[in-house]
């Protein structure tokens, strides 16, 4: 994207903080589906294990905007099913499979190990480059990140400028026991792997149980300083745990 181009999108998502500043998490979210501004905007979900917190904001809202589902051929079979039944118990319409190219999964993954080799190229192959074909149409998206997920999201703004899209974050400022009194005040089904470990849900290969007292997301990519799958930039690259920076 041009120099000139993304400054004035960081200008419009600079503007649009101060304009949402002090909103609630759902007044960002339901004022940014319809804002002039923000444009065309999709949620993108993991389905994971906060991901429904959003996708019921989404429902109360209007059941027939878009959700992104990134199946990766490689997610947990529990996700899957619990993809399913979220969408179907709140009655979104437009959701997604969105999945990797089959042509580009033969020619650098045909044996499904590329995970074992290079975490990195094997996320661009399953999710950055599927996504970023889904976004095409769409000036904007929707992300369940928080500042509490600490690393590069310890200050998070409501609104980012990336890759020449919009990225939204409701939910930049709220705290984990936010999460979990909206679910239950909600009465909102928990991912099965939530209660066997798993505070943080990816593809099964790359996502281990999470010990008591441990970071939340210390069981992706346990091992390795690769903290972010690829889909979340800083500038235009992926950060590792240890400042080091992964072209995207």
């Amino acid at each position: 994207m041009p120099l000139d181009a993304h400054a004035l999108l960081k200008a419009r998502a600079d503007g649009l903080n101060d304009a949402y500043a002090n909103h609630s998490a759902f007044a960002v979210m339901s004022r940014a589906l319809d804002d002039d501004l923000v444009g065309d905007i999709a949620l993108v979900s993991s389905f994971g294990a906060e991901s429904v917190v959003l996708l019921h904001m989404l429902s109360v809202m209007d059941r027939t905007r878009p959700v992104l589902f990134l199946e990766t051929g490689m997610l947990f079979p529990e996700t899957l099913t619990y993809q399913r039944e979220v969408a179907d118990r709140l009655g979104l319409s437009d959701v997604r499979v969105i999945r990797p190219d089959t042509e580009a999964l033969f020619a650098d993954d045909p044996e499904g190990d590329l995970h074992q080799r290079d975490t990195d190229a094997c996320c661009a192959l399953r999710k950055t480059a599927p996504l970023e074909r889904a976004l095409g149409g769409f000036d904007a998206w929707i992300t369940g990140r928080k500042r509490y997920q600490g690393g590069k999201r310890a200050e998070l703004q409501f609104f980012e400028a990336e890759a020449g899209k919009l990225k939204v974050n409701p939910l930049a400022h709220w705290e984990p026991s936010d999460i979990a009194d909206y679910m239950t005040n909600n009465r909102l089904p928990r991912h099965p792997l939530v209660a066997q470990g798993y505070p943080s849900i990816g593809c099964g290969p790359c996502t281990s149980k999470v010990a008591p007292g441990e970071d939340p997301r210390a069981g992706r990519w346990r091992g390795d300083e690769k903290t972010e799958c690829g889909i979340h930039f800083a500038g235009g690259v992926v950060v590792r745990g240890n400042g080091a920076v992964v072209a995207g």
